[in-house]
Protein backbone atom coordinates (compact mmCIF):
# COMPACT_ATOMS: atom_id res chain seq x y z
CA UNK A 1 0.00 0.00 0.00
CA UNK A 2 1.43 3.20 -0.89
CA UNK A 3 0.20 6.69 1.47
CA UNK A 4 -1.15 9.49 -0.83
CA UNK A 5 -2.78 12.72 -0.55
CA UNK A 6 -6.15 12.57 -1.62
CA UNK A 7 -7.11 14.15 -5.17
CA UNK A 8 -9.60 15.92 -3.47
CA UNK A 9 -7.48 18.94 -3.23
CA UNK A 10 -6.93 21.05 -5.58
CA UNK A 11 -3.55 21.38 -5.06
CA UNK A 12 -3.02 17.86 -5.14
CA UNK A 13 -5.00 17.48 -8.15
CA UNK A 14 -3.43 20.05 -10.05
CA UNK A 15 0.31 18.88 -8.76
CA UNK A 16 -0.89 15.17 -11.02
CA UNK A 17 -3.34 16.22 -13.64
CA UNK A 18 -0.48 19.41 -14.92
CA UNK A 19 1.95 17.02 -16.09
CA UNK A 20 1.16 16.76 -20.13
CA UNK A 21 1.41 13.22 -20.40
CA UNK A 22 -1.29 12.37 -17.39
CA UNK A 23 -3.34 15.19 -18.48
CA UNK A 24 -3.19 13.83 -22.65
CA UNK A 25 -3.68 10.31 -21.73
CA UNK A 26 -6.74 11.35 -19.66
CA UNK A 27 -7.97 12.80 -22.43
CA UNK A 28 -7.15 10.38 -24.93
CA UNK A 29 -9.38 7.26 -22.33
CA UNK A 30 -12.60 9.70 -22.20
CA UNK A 31 -12.52 11.57 -25.36
CA UNK A 32 -10.65 8.98 -28.05
CA UNK A 33 -8.77 11.92 -29.70
CA UNK A 34 -5.17 12.32 -29.00
CA UNK A 35 -4.06 16.01 -27.81
CA UNK A 36 -0.31 17.83 -28.52
CA UNK A 37 0.04 20.17 -25.52
CA UNK A 38 3.71 21.41 -24.01
CA UNK A 39 1.94 22.86 -21.08
CA UNK A 40 -1.04 22.57 -19.09
CA UNK A 41 -2.09 25.92 -17.42
CA UNK A 42 -3.64 26.07 -13.59
CA UNK A 43 -5.93 28.89 -12.52
CA UNK A 44 -6.38 30.09 -16.04
CA UNK A 45 -8.57 33.41 -16.63
CA UNK A 46 -9.54 35.74 -19.42
CA UNK A 47 -8.72 39.12 -19.63
CA UNK A 48 -11.08 40.68 -19.63
CA UNK A 49 -13.59 38.41 -18.44
CA UNK A 50 -16.38 37.39 -20.24
CA UNK A 51 -20.04 37.84 -19.06
CA UNK A 52 -20.32 39.23 -15.54
CA UNK A 53 -18.54 36.48 -13.57
CA UNK A 54 -14.75 35.90 -13.60
CA UNK A 55 -13.98 32.67 -14.15
CA UNK A 56 -11.19 30.53 -13.40
CA UNK A 57 -10.55 27.27 -14.90
CA UNK A 58 -7.98 24.79 -12.47
CA UNK A 59 -6.38 22.96 -15.25
CA UNK A 60 -6.24 24.81 -18.89
CA UNK A 61 -5.08 23.41 -22.10
CA UNK A 62 -5.30 23.60 -26.02
CA UNK A 63 -3.66 22.66 -29.38
CA UNK A 64 -4.59 23.24 -32.79
CA UNK A 65 -7.99 21.73 -32.73
CA UNK A 66 -8.89 21.47 -29.42
CA UNK A 67 -9.82 23.63 -25.94
CA UNK A 68 -9.18 20.80 -22.94
CA UNK A 69 -10.83 22.64 -19.19
CA UNK A 70 -10.35 20.26 -16.22
CA UNK A 71 -12.24 21.86 -13.14
CA UNK A 72 -12.49 19.87 -9.76
CA UNK A 73 -14.92 20.41 -7.60
CA UNK A 74 -14.90 18.58 -3.85
CA UNK A 75 -17.96 20.58 -2.29
CA UNK A 76 -21.42 19.69 -2.89
CA UNK A 77 -23.26 22.86 -4.64
CA UNK A 78 -26.81 22.85 -5.99
CA UNK A 79 -25.50 24.69 -8.68
CA UNK A 80 -22.75 22.98 -10.44
CA UNK A 81 -24.15 21.81 -13.31
CA UNK A 82 -25.03 25.35 -14.29
CA UNK A 83 -21.62 26.72 -12.77
CA UNK A 84 -19.53 24.65 -14.97
CA UNK A 85 -22.30 24.92 -18.03
CA UNK A 86 -21.33 28.66 -18.05
CA UNK A 87 -17.53 27.80 -17.51
CA UNK A 88 -17.65 26.01 -20.64
CA UNK A 89 -19.37 28.86 -22.64
CA UNK A 90 -16.91 31.80 -21.40
CA UNK A 91 -14.55 29.36 -22.97
CA UNK A 92 -16.38 28.85 -26.54
CA UNK A 93 -17.47 32.92 -26.38
CA UNK A 94 -14.41 34.06 -25.65
CA UNK A 95 -13.43 32.72 -29.51
CA UNK A 96 -16.05 34.61 -31.20
CA UNK A 97 -14.01 37.90 -32.65
CA UNK A 98 -16.48 39.18 -34.69
CA UNK A 99 -20.29 39.11 -35.64
CA UNK A 100 -19.67 37.14 -39.08
CA UNK A 101 -18.40 34.20 -38.25
CA UNK A 102 -19.01 32.21 -34.99
CA UNK A 103 -17.78 29.23 -35.29
CA UNK A 104 -15.09 28.75 -32.79
CA UNK A 105 -11.32 27.53 -34.05
CA UNK A 106 -11.45 25.19 -31.14
CA UNK A 107 -13.48 22.81 -29.97
CA UNK A 108 -14.16 22.82 -26.04
CA UNK A 109 -14.16 20.06 -24.14
CA UNK A 110 -14.92 20.76 -20.43
CA UNK A 111 -14.61 18.10 -17.35
CA UNK A 112 -15.78 18.39 -13.79
CA UNK A 113 -14.82 15.97 -11.19
CA UNK A 114 -16.97 15.81 -8.59
CA UNK A 115 -15.04 13.99 -5.52
CA UNK A 116 -18.17 14.42 -3.26
CA UNK A 117 -20.24 13.11 -5.32
CA UNK A 118 -23.55 14.14 -6.47
CA UNK A 119 -27.51 13.71 -5.70
CA UNK A 120 -28.05 11.81 -8.68
CA UNK A 121 -25.47 9.28 -7.93
CA UNK A 122 -24.35 8.96 -11.43
CA UNK A 123 -21.05 7.92 -12.47
CA UNK A 124 -20.60 9.75 -15.60
CA UNK A 125 -23.07 12.41 -17.40
CA UNK A 126 -22.67 14.35 -20.88
CA UNK A 127 -24.09 17.27 -22.22
CA UNK A 128 -23.40 17.13 -25.88
CA UNK A 129 -24.04 19.99 -27.32
CA UNK A 130 -24.40 18.70 -31.27
CA UNK A 131 -27.99 19.07 -32.41
CA UNK A 132 -29.98 15.16 -32.90
CA UNK A 133 -32.81 14.30 -34.93
CA UNK A 134 -35.82 12.93 -33.87
CA UNK A 135 -34.89 9.21 -33.54
CA UNK A 136 -31.96 10.64 -31.31
CA UNK A 137 -29.11 10.62 -34.36
CA UNK A 138 -26.12 13.77 -34.04
CA UNK A 139 -25.61 15.57 -37.03
CA UNK A 140 -22.21 16.13 -36.65
CA UNK A 141 -21.96 19.69 -36.53
CA UNK A 142 -21.20 20.71 -33.27
CA UNK A 143 -18.65 18.59 -30.42
CA UNK A 144 -18.51 20.66 -27.79
CA UNK A 145 -18.99 18.71 -24.36
CA UNK A 146 -19.33 19.00 -21.03
CA UNK A 147 -18.20 16.15 -18.87
CA UNK A 148 -19.15 15.41 -15.63
CA UNK A 149 -17.43 12.49 -13.19
CA UNK A 150 -18.72 11.08 -9.93
CA UNK A 151 -15.82 8.66 -8.85
CA UNK A 152 -17.36 7.96 -5.87
CA UNK A 153 -20.90 5.96 -8.09
CA UNK A 154 -18.14 3.95 -10.38
CA UNK A 155 -19.87 0.91 -11.50
CA UNK A 156 -17.96 -2.04 -13.31
CA UNK A 157 -20.49 -3.47 -14.50
CA UNK A 158 -21.95 -0.12 -16.28
CA UNK A 159 -19.08 2.03 -16.58
CA UNK A 160 -16.95 1.50 -19.48
CA UNK A 161 -14.01 0.10 -19.20
CA UNK A 162 -11.23 2.76 -20.57
CA UNK A 163 -12.95 5.05 -17.68
CA UNK A 164 -12.37 2.47 -14.58
CA UNK A 165 -8.75 3.14 -13.44
CA UNK A 166 -9.40 6.48 -13.58
CA UNK A 167 -12.36 7.22 -11.57
CA UNK A 168 -11.06 4.27 -9.38
CA UNK A 169 -7.79 6.12 -9.08
CA UNK A 170 -9.19 8.90 -7.96
CA UNK A 171 -11.88 7.58 -5.51
CA UNK A 172 -8.85 5.28 -3.79
CA UNK A 173 -6.69 7.85 -3.22
CA UNK A 174 -9.53 9.58 -0.91
CA UNK A 175 -8.74 7.57 1.94
CA UNK A 176 -5.07 8.77 1.89
CA UNK A 177 -3.67 5.03 0.54
CA UNK A 178 -3.82 3.19 -2.72
CA UNK A 179 -2.71 -0.03 -3.94
CA UNK A 180 -0.57 0.79 -6.83
CA UNK A 181 -0.42 -3.19 -7.94
CA UNK A 182 -3.87 -2.63 -8.89
CA UNK A 183 -3.64 -0.40 -11.79
CA UNK A 184 -1.99 -1.61 -15.29
CA UNK A 185 -2.33 2.53 -16.49
CA UNK A 186 1.04 4.02 -16.43
CA UNK A 187 -0.27 7.30 -16.23
CA UNK A 188 -1.90 6.66 -13.18
CA UNK A 189 1.04 4.83 -11.31
CA UNK A 190 3.34 8.38 -12.26
CA UNK A 191 -0.08 10.33 -10.60
CA UNK A 192 0.74 7.85 -7.44
CA UNK A 193 4.33 8.55 -7.16
CA UNK A 194 3.77 12.25 -7.94
CA UNK A 195 1.44 12.49 -4.43
CA UNK A 196 2.73 10.04 -2.24
CA UNK A 197 2.96 11.53 1.26
CA UNK A 198 6.42 11.37 1.09
CA UNK A 199 6.38 13.86 -2.12
CA UNK A 200 4.27 16.72 -0.71
CA UNK A 201 6.01 20.42 0.22
CA UNK A 202 5.78 22.14 3.37
CA UNK A 203 4.39 24.43 0.99
CA UNK A 204 1.63 22.10 -0.45
CA UNK A 205 0.67 20.91 3.03
CA UNK A 206 -0.19 25.10 4.17
CA UNK A 207 -2.61 25.33 0.89
CA UNK A 208 -4.34 21.53 1.74
CA UNK A 209 -4.65 23.24 5.28
CA UNK A 210 -6.39 26.00 4.40
CA UNK A 211 -8.44 24.51 2.06
CA UNK A 212 -9.67 21.98 4.25
CA UNK A 213 -10.67 24.71 6.64
CA UNK A 214 -12.53 26.60 3.59
CA UNK A 215 -13.91 23.23 2.15
CA UNK A 216 -15.39 22.58 6.14
CA UNK A 217 -16.74 26.16 6.57
CA UNK A 218 -18.89 25.70 3.01
CA UNK A 219 -19.95 22.42 3.39
CA UNK A 220 -21.77 23.37 6.71
CA UNK A 221 -22.74 27.21 6.34
CA UNK A 222 -24.18 25.41 2.90
CA UNK A 223 -26.14 22.69 4.14
CA UNK A 224 -27.17 24.74 7.07
CA UNK A 225 -28.48 27.52 5.06
CA UNK A 226 -30.28 25.21 2.37
CA UNK A 227 -31.84 22.90 4.89
CA UNK A 228 -33.57 26.11 6.28
CA UNK A 229 -34.52 26.72 2.82
CA UNK A 230 -36.13 23.62 1.78
CA UNK A 231 -38.17 23.94 5.03
CA UNK A 232 -39.68 26.75 4.10
CA UNK A 233 -40.40 25.73 0.94
CA UNK A 234 -40.05 29.30 -0.07
CA UNK A 235 -37.56 29.94 -3.75
CA UNK A 236 -37.06 33.77 -2.41
CA UNK A 237 -35.82 32.04 0.75
CA UNK A 238 -33.41 29.94 -0.82
CA UNK A 239 -32.04 32.79 -2.70
CA UNK A 240 -31.72 35.15 0.27
CA UNK A 241 -30.14 31.96 2.15
CA UNK A 242 -27.41 31.23 -0.71
CA UNK A 243 -26.64 34.90 -0.30
CA UNK A 244 -25.99 34.37 3.39
CA UNK A 245 -24.17 31.55 2.95
CA UNK A 246 -21.86 32.84 0.85
CA UNK A 247 -21.63 36.68 3.25
CA UNK A 248 -21.18 34.13 6.13
CA UNK A 249 -18.24 32.28 4.62
CA UNK A 250 -16.53 35.68 3.77
CA UNK A 251 -16.41 36.44 7.35
CA UNK A 252 -15.44 33.28 8.34
CA UNK A 253 -12.41 33.33 5.79
CA UNK A 254 -11.52 36.91 6.62
CA UNK A 255 -11.62 36.29 10.42
CA UNK A 256 -8.77 33.52 9.46
CA UNK A 257 -6.99 35.81 7.70
CA UNK A 258 -4.95 33.49 5.00
CA UNK A 259 -6.65 34.33 1.93
CA UNK A 260 -6.37 37.85 0.24
CA UNK A 261 -9.86 40.13 0.04
CA UNK A 262 -10.13 39.29 -3.59
CA UNK A 263 -9.22 35.44 -3.40
CA UNK A 264 -12.11 35.71 -1.14
CA UNK A 265 -14.58 37.18 -3.46
CA UNK A 266 -13.16 34.14 -6.11
CA UNK A 267 -14.51 31.80 -3.13
CA UNK A 268 -17.59 33.50 -2.39
CA UNK A 269 -18.70 34.73 -5.41
CA UNK A 270 -18.86 38.40 -4.17
CA UNK A 271 -18.03 41.40 -5.65
CA UNK A 272 -14.60 42.46 -3.76
CA UNK A 273 -16.80 45.66 -2.85
CA UNK A 274 -19.31 43.16 -0.86
CA UNK A 275 -16.22 41.46 0.80
CA UNK A 276 -14.63 45.01 1.95
CA UNK A 277 -18.08 46.35 3.01
CA UNK A 278 -17.94 42.95 5.79
CA UNK A 279 -14.86 43.60 6.26
CA UNK A 280 -15.21 47.12 7.40
CA UNK A 281 -18.89 45.79 9.20
CA UNK A 282 -20.83 47.55 6.66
Amino acid sequence: MKQVAPLRYDVIFKKAFSVPEIFTAFVRDFLDIEIEIDKVETDKTYTPPIGKVAVKFDLYAEDKKNRIIIDIQHVRFADHYHRFLHYHCAALLEQVATHGNYQPDLQVFTFVILTSGDKHKKDVSIIDFDPKDLQGNSIGEIPHKVIYICPKYLDKTVTPNKYHEWLEAIEDSLDEQVDESHYTSPEIQQIFKLIEKDQVTPEELAIMIDEYGIEQIKQEITEKVMKKGIEKGIKKGIKEGKQQANQDIALNLLSIGTLTEEQIAQATNLSLKQVQDLKNGK
